[in-house]
């Protein structure tokens, strides 16, 4: 097991969780098993990611800027990220929407159905708690106001603010190159050497990782819902799944024409963190694993890494917003047909695009995101808790979907600018154990 590939090791897991939770279901007090002796320890395994977040970003991030030596270079790393996002976002989106409009996967879904998921999901404290934080007043430029911190050390305390601690990150590394590169140094060497420590982190967190997404796994199948509801919508679901595996192709030809690099050798090096967004359906959550796996496995520069990989787990959405179109086109066929005309569908281009820039200050992004979009279509108030509890069964299936596409999105982009900027070399994988013989 010790020279087998992680990747093979986390799939090997996962298959056990997904089998364990299926004998758990038919097991008299299985499901209470596994939430009380299993499920823990995939959620100290999330908590562990989510612990280094914050301290690799700014270690990681802080180093790339004071390396690059000259303002400029930023600069041009940053504007080819955000435009790259937005371009990437808007074809995931209209993506979305052609399948949807072709496949029309709801003029399947029957009256008794609808009325089943709103009897079941219509008073879910989930749905309703969605729609109370969509319709909170955010006005066009809110997301600018939530980037910015009033307090540092409050931002770096919570991971939901991840764009603030990114704020405060590149302009501490900007006024460090602003000091000169002497009275620089000892701050530089100290973040460094955290950065280091960091990446040792993320390893030796990672050896855990197959048992973790065993427990995670086993956790969601013994919690999924209502399984005829599940095969009623199966047909939205199979939907959206062919729009973010064709966002996956559509990467690997970025891949492959861009960066000139061979897509399979790229999938296999970014397959571990690929698999523990499955796993955790946390952007967030895999962002350590994800900026490991480019730096070391695939060659992308730090210098572009630590800019381009916590700004994409943030605002950096392509599997959800394909989401988002699908979902709002869906809904509005069940229950808003005449809603459906081409002014709308613009409508939800733009919207989505801007919300998937303005969420990351929001908890729950996905469903959030969802209610702003058919808010701005002028869906109507009275039929939003019906509309969130059509999708809510087979919601967090697809949630695991999407944050795999978000995360090789991340890595593409990154790969692109890294690529464009001169800066994809060779890979240098490392090990957790690369100095124990020194110390132990």
């Amino acid at each position: 097991m010790k020279k087998m590939a992680l990747h093979w090791k986390i799939l090997i897991g996962m298959l056990l969780g997904i089998i364990f939770g299926f004998i758990m279901t038919s097991v008299s007090g299985g499901k209470e098993f596994v939430g009380d002796w299993i499920n823990p320890f995939g959620t100290i395994f999330v908590k562990l990611l989510k612990l280094i977040a914050i301290p690799l970003i700014l270690a990681s991030l802080i180093k790339g800027i004071s390396d690059l030596k000259d303002i400029s270079k930023f600069r041009n790393i940053g504007l080819r990220t955000i435009v790259t996002y937005i371009l990437t976002t808007v074809i995931a989106i209209s993506i979305g929407l052609v399948l949807v409009n072709i496949a029309q996967p709801g003029d399947g879904i029957s009256e008794e159905t609808v009325a089943k998921l709103s009897e079941t999901y219509a008073d879910n404290s989930g749905v309703t708690s969605k729609i109370q934080e969509a319709g909170k007043e955010r006005g066009p430029l809110q997301f600018l106001v939530e980037m910015v911190p009033d307090n540092a050390f409050k931002a770096f305390s919570n991971n939901g603010l991840m764009l603030q601690v990114i704020f405060f990150t590149i302009l501490f590394g900007i006024s460090m190159l602003l000091i000169g590169e002497k009275a620089a140094k000892p701050l530089k060497d100290l973040f460094d050497s955290l950065n280091d420590v960091v990446l040792k982190m993320v390893d030796l967190i990672m050896l855990s990782a197959p048992v973790a997404v065993f427990a995670l796994l086993a956790q969601v199948v013994v919690t999924a819902d209502d399984p005829e509801i599940l095969k009623r919508l199966l047909f939205y679901a199979g939907v959206v799944f062919t729009g973010l595996l064709l966002m996956i192709c559509f990467y690997m030809i970025l891949v492959a024409t861009i960066a000139k690099k061979n897509p399979i050798w790229f999938l296999k090096q970014i397959s571990p963190a690929q698999l523990l967004a499955f796993s955790t359906s946390s952007s967030a959550a895999t962002l350590p694993v994800t900026m490991e796996r480019v730096e070391e496995h695939i060659g992308v520069d730090k210098e572009v890494s630590s800019f381009v990989l916590p700004v994409g787990a943030t605002i950096n959405m392509d599997g959800t917003s394909l989401y988002q179109a699908v979902a709002a086109v869906f809904i509005m066929q069940v229950l808003w047909p005449e809603g459906l005309i081409f002014s709308n569908q613009l409508t939800i281009v733009l919207t989505a695009l801007l919300a998937s820039i303005g969420s990351a200050a929001v908890p729950g992004a996905g469903m959030v995101m969802l209610v702003i979009v058919l808010e701005a279509v002028g869906f109507p108030a009275e039929m939003m808790p019906i509309a969130l509890a059509l999708i809510f069964a087979v919601d967090r299936p697809l949630d695991m979907c999407r944050t795999v596409v978000n995360v090789t999105g991340d890595a593409t982009v990154s790969m692109i600018v890294a690529k464009s900027v001169g800066k994809l070399g060779d890979p240098k994988p490392q090990e957790w154990d690369d100095h124990y013989e020194e110390v132990k």
